[in-house]
């Protein structure tokens, strides 16, 4: 099964092969997209390992977004031992975001 996943907004955007979902995780994202995806699968009657491709939507997009779904592709992919590509069709060991600019990091209070 090919999973395909993009959080560059604060949608979640998720594929199992042909069928496509969208959730609305906003700033829950960090806690809550592995659950996600893992739902759709059971609706599927998929596990963890009938993953056989990621997909990922590198960017541009929310810098927070992408990071967290790179470290979610990435750790999947090294842990299922499946190959990882972004949305170019490029292979990728491992996925780094493309946020489109520079991140805009605030500076310490303290």
């Amino acid at each position: 099964m090919n999973l395909y996943l993009d959080t560059s907004d604060f949608k979640a955007i998720l594929k199992l092969d042909e069928k496509s979902y969208e959730a609305d995780l906003g700033r829950e994202m960090a806690e809550k997209l592995l659950g996600f995806i893992e739902e759709k699968l059971k609706e599927n009657g998929a596990t963890w390992s009938s993953l056989s491709k990621i997909t990922f939507f590198s960017g541009p997009g929310s810098f927070t977004g992408l990071r967290i779904g790179a470290s979610v592709v990435n750790t999947l992919a090294h842990d299922l031992n499946i190959p990882l590509f972004d949305h170019h069709g490029t292979q990728h060991k491992i996925i780094l975001p493309d946020y489109g600019r520079p991140a805009n990091i605030s500076a310490p209070r303290k």
